[in-house]
């Protein structure tokens, strides 16, 4: 019976497992094919609106190209006065429309007068309009104030019929020309050229005015306007030149934009039309296309785009199939994931344990690490303490006996060359040899004494580094610069020696290696640190990936440092020398600060009297 129920458990067992890692398949699967369904329609749609901003960037440069087009012809006007229809016509020739502004297809100017000029500007301007002998008159009928008459026109064999027209009765014009004329702007607004109810092109608009008058305000373009020039173009060819790079039957593009509505007794309005639509009557779909809508025109304003693709025209071949290859994918590896996770749960807990066990053997292998660092710094710093102790009582012996010794002979010696002068002129010269040689051995004796450790320590930081940098000086003829701020430094023996012996290790790498001409040192001092700065011009370290065997110069000033808790930064770079900036504690070094101290003028050791 017991048998029975534990196989059933595990029989039930292992069909929850199949069940659940059936279910993970799934869900992973169904992740996958949205997720990679997304991407791809994001992917899609980045390429989508590359196209819609490559659409507006050739719109507006189209645009701006009329614009400028615009502004050419106007300075046809200001260059002279009193354009011909001959000129303006061999003006227009020489643009050659057809093949470089393909799209144009008339370019006009519209004079402006008043009534009063209307018989002598119907009698000059209006006549032989075709070449062939044919006049014109200002159209509609009627006087007026004011009149905008079309008076040139090109090519003229099509659109010479418009010639007379006065533009000041059409619905809003009065209006739009107003505002052009006020403000000197690129008019990109008014009614759609038609033919019937067929639109056949746009057209747009630019002031001109007389030659050698100002125009710094409103009153001023006024009396200075004469007209305006514009230009007509095809919104067909216009959209098809956009359209050539696109899917063919999946694209669609319409241009809208506004037309002036007049009714009686009403004041007109504007009602927006289609000026062009490449797939009229297609259904809309938001779920399967993409859609873009902006602004075209001269400062943005003008015409209305709407721009949509279906989606799937931009998706290849591979991304109709990949999101079922990822739902694929992610089952088949799921199911083969899980069953190795449930194969491999054991040995990951072992490989845990196993880890942990690791990881405190790694700890404590690093206490200890850190514990025998310790130890040995503070090795280090009891063996410094003692070396430099040594050096300091060998220095002292050597000067109070060695050197007293040597003092007593010299004064003996030269007692004795004194009163063998004139006597015992041989013996006179082998006194004298022998003062030299004491003399000698002395010099040799104290540079032994101020290398073991420096007498002038005892006068002070400032003085023994203000010393060493003489020496320093003396020793090599490089210019070497002391800058201490006028204080002189009071601090510990042990940091006083630590310091000291880093300037010599520095100096002595300087006059080695650096090939430098200029060494700068700097002791500072501020309620946190102690701080000594040696640089140098000369070429830098050279980075050789490490120490060459047997130096340790870099290492043992960093050590030093470390033995009194203070840091050591060490800079360098190719020609732009080398700078060692040390700083430690002040809180437990610095003994006092004073003002500098003329220590010249106190007494000198036994040997710097002689």
């Amino acid at each position: 019976m017991g048998r029975t129920a534990n196989w059933f458990t595990k029989i039930t067992s292992i069909k929850l497992g199949s069940w659940l890692g059936a279910l993970l398949s799934l869900s992973v699967g169904a992740g996958l094919y949205i997720s990679t369904s997304q991407a791809v329609e994001n992917d899609a749609r980045t390429r989508f609106n590359h196209m819609a901003r490559s659409v507006r960037s050739v719109l507006d440069g189209r645009i701006k190209t009329y614009a400028d087009l615009l502004r050419g012809t106007a300075s046809l006007f200001r260059a002279a006065d009193g354009v011909t229809r001959e000129e303006f016509r061999r003006y227009v020739a020489g643009l050659d429309l057809p093949n470089q502004f393909p799209d144009v297809q008339s370019v006009n100017f519209a004079h402006y007068l008043t009534d009063a000029e209307r018989i002598r500007f119907e009698s000059k301007m209006l006549q032989n309009i075709d070449g062939r002998g044919r006049n014109a008159r200002i159209r509609p009928e009627g006087r007026r104030a004011e009149y905008t008459v079309l008076t040139f026109i090109e090519p003229g064999t099509t659109w010479v019929e418009r010639i007379g027209i006065d533009m000041l009765t059409f619905p809003t014009a009065p209006v739009l020309l107003a505002h052009a004329r006020d403000t000197g702007e690129v008019l990109t607004s008014g009614s759609p050229v038609k033919a019937g109810s067929v639109v056949m092109g746009l057209a747009m608009r630019f002031p001109v005015y007389r030659i050698a008058t100002p125009m710094q305000d409103v009153t001023q373009r006024r009396a200075a306007y004469v007209g305006s020039v514009g230009i007509g173009f095809s919104v067909t060819s216009l959209a098809q030149g956009v359209l050539d790079n696109m899917p063919k039957n999946a694209t669609r593009l319409v241009i809208s934009g506004p037309t002036p509505v007049e009714e009686p007794g009403r004041p007109v309005g504007y009602r927006r039309i289609v000026l062009f639509d490449n797939r009229p009557g297609m259904p809309r779909d938001e779920q399967a296309e993409f859609r873009a809508r902006f602004a075209v025109g001269v400062g943005g304003r003008g015409w209305d785009i709407d721009f949509t693709v279906k989606k799937r025209s931009l998706y290849s071949r591979i991304d109709n199939v990949l999101p079922w290859v990822a739902m694929l994918a992610g089952m088949t590896g799921t199911a083969l994931l899980y069953a190795l996770f449930q194969t491999l749960s054991s040995s990951r807990r072992r490989a845990i344990g196993l880890a942990e066990e690791m990881t405190e053997g790694l700890r404590g292998s690093e206490a200890k690490l850190q514990k025998t660092n310790d130890n040995l710094r503070r090795l280090a710093a009891h063996a410094e303490s003692i070396k430099e102790s040594e050096r300091k009582r060998i220095a002292r012996e050597i000067h109070d006996d060695l050197g007293q010794n040597l003092l007593a002979l010299r004064i003996e010696v030269d007692l004795l060359a004194s009163r063998t002068n004139k006597r015992h002129p041989r013996l006179h010269t082998r006194a004298h040899w022998m003062l030299q040689q004491i003399d000698a051995t002395i010099k040799s004796v104290r540079q032994i004494i101020n290398d073991l450790r420096p007498n002038v320590l005892d006068l002070g930081l400032t003085a023994a580094v203000d010393w060493q940098i003489a020496e320093f000086r003396r020793r090599t003829g490089l210019a070497c610069e002391l800058v201490s701020h006028n204080h002189d430094l009071l601090v510990s023996d042990r940091c006083a020696t630590t310091l000291f012996r880093i300037l010599q290790e520095s100096l002595t790498n300087v006059s080695r290696h650096a090939r430098a001409t200029a060494v700068r040192v700097e002791l500072a001092v501020d309620p946190v640190s102690i701080s000594m700065t040696i640089s140098d011009n000369g070429i830098g370290l050279v980075q050789t990936g490490g120490q060459k065997p047997g130096s340790f110069g870099l290492v043992g000033i960093e050590e030093r440092v470390r033995i009194l808790g203070g840091k050591c930064l060490i800079t360098s770079g190719p020609e732009r020398g080398t700078t060692v900036h040390v700083a430690i504690p002040a809180a437990d070094n610095l003994l006092a600060v004073a003002p500098m101290s003329t220590f010249a003028s106190m007494p000198k050791p036994v040997f710097d009297r002689m």
